[in-house]
C-alpha cells in the first residue's frame, strides 16, 4: 500500500468519465468536497492482495497517527494509482478502500471516499506547514504486516517544535506606532501594500513556489551563483563575483558584532544526535535536520551555531562582571532539510551561511535591554547592505504573558521603525523563546523571507547547564539572546537582486551598493591606441577596477557595463588624454535610457568612491583586470 497524506484547507473532486474498471456509484458520489481535512491518496498494491484487511487496518492506524498530529477528524480517501507501478486487481482495490472507509467511520472519523476507476478533476489547497505533506509505504510479509516509511521519510528527523508549530494557535494582530492593537480585518492597509502581502503570507503559510522568481535569472546573468546539479537541492555554487559579495557581507557583519563586544568562535558542523542535551534541544528547534551515520553514531549536521556555543558556555567560568557576554560564529555552513517545493534560487537553501551571535544576560531586564540594542543594530546592518526600512516588514512574536508585562517595550519597538508591524501572539509558549522579531523581505512573488532576527531564550541555559556567579557568589542561570544581524548571507543577496528587479520595473536603474559591486570602476579605452592611458588611469583609481580591452565599439562596451550594474564607467580617448580628465557615467545618477555623463579628474572620482567604500570591508577583484583574460562562467 502506498499513501500520500496532505493536510488541506479543502479538497473537492468531480467525476468526468468512467473507465472499464469503474465501480458503480450513486449520484451523490459523483462529486464531493471536504474542508479542514486530511486528504489521503491511496494506491492498493499487488502485495496487499494476500491480506487486504490487514493492510487496511495498518493503513488506518497510520492515518490516525497523522490526524492526531494535525488535529483533524476529517478524512477524504482518494484512489490514486499513480503512486505505484505494481497495482492490485481493481476488485481488491475497491474492497480495500471500502474497508479503510469502514474502519475510519467505526473510529468516529468523518469520512468521504472518492470513487475508484473514474476520471476525475480535483482541486486541493495544502496548508503548507511542516507536517502537511507526508507519504507512507505499507508492506505485507509472509507472517506479519510491517509498516515502513519511504526512504525519504526514514531519513528525515521531525522535531517536536515542528509538530508544535503545526498545532500552535496563533492570534494575529497589527500593532501601530500609536500603540493600537488591531485584528488584520480591522486594519486599513491603504498605503501598506507589502504589509498586507506579508500578513496574507504568514496567516496562510503558503511557502511553496510555483514559478521562478526574478532573482534567479539575475544571479545567473551577473555570474554570481547557480544551482549545483551534482549536489542535493538547495546547495548552490558561487562564482568568483558571488563569492566576493558573500565574503564582503560576511566580514561586514562580523565587524559590526565585534563593535558590540562579540567574541568570534568556531564550532563543529556535526553533532551526536543521541547526546542527551542536544537531543532535547533538537526537539525544541523548528527545523528539519540532515542526519548521517559514522562510527556507529547517528549524527546531524548543525542548523545553527547554538549547540557549539552553548556547549562552550557550559564549560566556561563566567562572572556577573562578564555579562552581557556575547559570542558569534559565521556558520559556513548551516544545514536545514527544507521541503523541496520551497527551494528556489537564493531565497531558501538547505546549506547556507548564517552569522549567529548569542548573548548571555544576567536577568530579563538586561535581556530586554540587549534585545532593543540588537534590534537597532539589525536595522543599521541591513541598511548598510542596501536593504532599508522601507524594503522590509517587521514581525514581532511573543507569548501573551510577556506582552502583558512588557507592552510599553513592544510598542517602543514599533515606534522605532515608525510603521505598523505584524504581531503573532501565543497563549502558551511552544518554543524556547518568549519574544522574537524578524525583518522580512517581500519579493516579486509576494513571498516573505526572514532576514535579521533576535530571540529571548528562556530554556537553554537550564538545558545546557550554563551558569554564572553573581555578586554574592551564588550560581545563577542567564537568559540567552539569539541574534542573526543580517540573516543568511545568501538571502541578503537574494533580497538585493529582487529589490533591483523591482526598482527596474519602477524606472530606477538597478545596482548594488558600491562597496558590494564586484567591479566598482570600469575603464573603457576608445581605441587600441588609448590602452596605455587606460592602464595608467586604472592604476591610479581606488576600488576594484577593470579594463574593457575587447575589440568592440565604445557603445557596446558601455551597454555591457550597464548590464553588469557597474557604478562608475570611465571612458578615455584623445579628448581625455589631452585634457587630463575622464568622462564618467555615474550609474546612481542615471535614468534607464539617459546615462549621467560627468567630466572629472581621477582625483575627483577617487574622492567619490572613497566616500562610498571607506567604512566597509574591501577585497581585491577576484578576476583578471582585462576582460579578454577572463573566463565565462555562464
Amino acid at each position: 500500500m502506498q499513501i500520500l497524506l496532505i493536510h488541506s484547507d479543502f479538497i473537492e473532486y468531480e467525476t468526468k468519465k468512467s473507465t472499464p474498471v469503474a465501480e458503480k456509484i450513486d449520484d451523490d458520489l459523483k462529486k464531493g468536497r471536504m474542508e479542514e481535512v486530511l486528504a489521503v491518496f491511496v494506491a492498493v498494491e499487488k502485495s496487499d492482495e494476500d491480506k487486504p484487511e490487514y493492510a487496511a487496518s495498518q493503513t488506518v492506524a497510520e492515518i490516525k497517527k497523522v490526524t492526531e498530529q494535525v488535529k483533524t477528524n476529517r478524512v477524504m480517501l482518494y484512489p490514486y494509482a499513480h503512486l505505484s507501478s505494481s497495482l492490485s486487481s481493481p476488485k481488491t482495490a475497491i474492497e480495500t478502500l471500502k474497508k479503510i472507509e469502514e474502519l475510519l467511520k467505526e473510529a468516529q472519523f468523518e469520512v468521504k471516499r472518492a470513487p475508484f476507476g473514474w476520471y476525475k478533476s480535483f482541486t486541493i489547497k495544502c496548508k503548507g506547514h511542516p507536517l502537511s505533506e507526508l507519504s507512507r509505504t505499507i508492506r505485507i510479509g509472509e507472517e506479519k504486516c510491517v509498516m515502513v516509511l519511504k526512504e525519504k521519510e526514514k531519513e528525515e528527523v521531525v522535531s517536536e517544535a515542528l509538530k508544535s508549530e503545526a498545532k500552535a494557535t496563533s492570534y494575529w494582530h497589527i500593532l501601530t506606532p500609536e500603540g493600537e492593537l488591531l485584528k488584520p480585518e480591522e486594519f486599513d492597509f491603504k498605503g501598506h501594500d507589502n504589509l498586507k502581502k506579508f500578513v496574507n503570507y504568514e496567516i496562510h503559510k503558503s511557502r511553496a513556489v510555483d514559478k521562478i522568481p526574478p532573482h534567479v535569472e539575475l544571479m545567473r546573468r551577473l555570474e554570481l551563483a547557480d544551482y549545483e546539479p551534482g549536489s542535493d537541492s538547495g546547495n548552490m555554487r558561487f562564482y568568483p563575483k558571488g563569492r566576493l559579495m558573500k565574503s564582503l557581507i560576511e566580514n561586514y557583519v562580523l565587524e559590526e558584532t565585534a563593535k558590540m563586544g562579540a567574541m568570534e568562535v568556531e564550532t563543529p558542523l556535526m553533532y551526536d544526535m543521541n547526546h542527551p542535551t542536544l537531543k532535547k534541544y533538537l526537539d525544541r528547534f523548528p527545523a528539519r535536520q540532515y542526519s548521517i551515520e559514522a562510527d556507529k553514531k547517528q549524527l546531524f549536521l548543525r542548523f545553527a551555531a547554538c549547540f557549539g556555543q552553548f556547549l562552550m558556555n557550559h564549560d566556561m567560568t563566567i562572572s556577573y562582571r562578564n555579562l552581557p557576554l556575547r559570542m558569534v560564529e559565521l556558520t559556513r555552513y548551516s544545514f536545514r532539510k527544507e521541503q523541496s517545493g520551497e527551494l528556489v534560487g537564493l531565497r531558501r537553501l538547505r546549506a547556507f551561511t548564517m552569522p549567529d551571535m548569542h548573548s548571555l544576560c544576567k536577568d530579563m531586564d538586561e535581556a530586554v535591554e540587549q534585545f532593543n540594542e540588537q534590534y537597532n543594530m539589525c536595522i543599521n546592518v541591513l541598511s548598510k547592505i542596501g536593504i532599508n526600512l522601507s524594503d522590509f516588514e517587521v514581525a514581532i512574536r511573543f507569548t501573551r504573558d510577556f506582552y502583558e508585562e512588557n507592552r510599553d517595550f513592544i510598542v517602543g519597538l514599533v515606534k522605532t521603525v515608525n510603521k505598523p508591524v505584524l504581531i503573532e501572539l501565543w497563549d502558551q509558549r511552544f518554543f524556547y523563546f518568549v519574544l522574537k522579531f524578524e525583518f522580512n523581505y517581500i519579493d516579486a512573488m509576494d513571498k516573505a523571507s526572514a532576514l535579521s532576527t533576535v530571540q529571548i531564550d528562556v530554556e537553554n541555559a537550564e538545558r545546557y547547564g550554563i551558569k554564572y556567579i553573581d555578586s554574592t557568589g551564588a550560581e545563577k542561570r542567564p537568559f540567552i539572546l539569539h541574534c542573526s544581524p543580517s540573516g543568511a548571507i545568501e538571502r541578503c543577496i537574494y533580497a538585493l537582486l529582487e529589490k533591483a528587479n523591482m526598482n527596474s520595473e519602477k524606472g530606477i536603474v538597478p545596482m548594488f551598493p558600491v562597496w558590494l559591486s564586484p567591479t566598482q570602476v570600469r575603464v573603457i579605452p576608445v581605441a587600441g591606441k588609448h590602452m596605455e592611458y587606460a592602464k595608467k588611469v586604472a592604476g591610479e583609481l581606488n576600488g576594484r577596477v577593470d579594463i574593457d580591452d575587447r575589440e568592440e565599439t565604445v557603445g557596446k562596451k558601455i551597454r555591457d557595463a550597464g548590464k553588469e550594474w557597474i557604478p562608475y564607467v570611465a571612458v578615455v580617448g584623445d579628448e581625455e588624454i589631452n585634457s587630463g580628465n575622464i568622462t564618467v557615467t555615474v550609474r546612481s545618477e542615471s535614468l534607464p535610457n539617459k546615462p549621467s555623463n560627468i567630466k572629472m579628474s581621477v582625483g575627483e572620482l577617487n574622492e567619490r568612491i572613497s566616500k562610498e567604500i571607506s567604512d566597509f570591508p574591501f577585497k581585491r577583484h577576484p578576476l583578471a583586470v582585462k576582460l579578454t583574460e577572463r573566463p565565462r562562467f555562464v
